[in-house]
């Protein structure tokens, strides 16, 4: 039985894969499910058993794919109790991850704002696999450091000013490293939210 569930993961780990590269090489809607199948080495109903829709696959991605991303950046940080060097600590982890993982990296600046992902999966993302992030602010708030704007508002601020940042970086890799550049990228989101 245990056999039988790895091959399972694995196939769809391999299903996974091959839509990634194949979104971020070619777009959604230039890949097809077969291609996506080939490259994985499975049987095109084998995909299907696994995701009813090429949908299915680029949602479910946007999801595994956030999760990792929530989970490297928070196993990287220590809470201090401090917003602005907490803030600023999950900031510098997320743009590591990024630097790291320019692939998935590549993914989330063409899609995380497209019309494949759905409603769903973008709020599951944002305030369920982040959570953590929409704590930071409200907590925050209470202390009177963020501004007081609704918090999905703050949360696509956020967003929006991240996806802004690892553009610049993806376009300019060799300031990545560069202290006075990521120390910038934060201090412009954080005069951004706070009070």
């Amino acid at each position: 039985m245990e056999h039988a569930t790895k091959k399972h993961t694995d196939k769809k780990n391999a299903i996974l894969a091959s839509a990634l590269a194949l979104f971020v090489s070619q777009g959604f809607h230039a890949t097809s499910t077969a291609s996506i199948a080939k490259a994985a080495g499975v049987a095109t109903g084998t995909l299907f058993h696994h995701f009813p829709s090429k949908d299915s696959i680029i949602n479910h991605l946007f999801l595994n794919i956030k999760q990792e991303f929530a989970d490297t950046i928070i196993s990287n940080s220590q809470v201090t109790g401090d917003i602005e060097l907490d803030a600023n600590t999950l900031w510098q982890n997320a743009i590591d991850w990024a630097i790291s993982q320019p692939l998935k990296q590549k993914f989330f600046l063409q899609f995380s704002l497209s019309a494949e992902i759905n409603t769903a999966t973008r709020q599951q993302a944002m305030t369920g696999i982040l959570r953590f992030i929409v704590e930071l602010i409200e907590k925050g708030q209470q202390q009177n450091i963020v501004a007081h704007y609704p918090i999905d508002l703050l949360l696509e601020n956020c967003h929006g000013q991240y996806l802004a940042a690892i553009r610049f970086f993806t376009d300019h890799p060799e300031l990545g490293q560069d202290t006075s550049h990521r120390h910038a990228s934060f201090q412009l989101f954080w005069k951004a939210i706070k009070a």
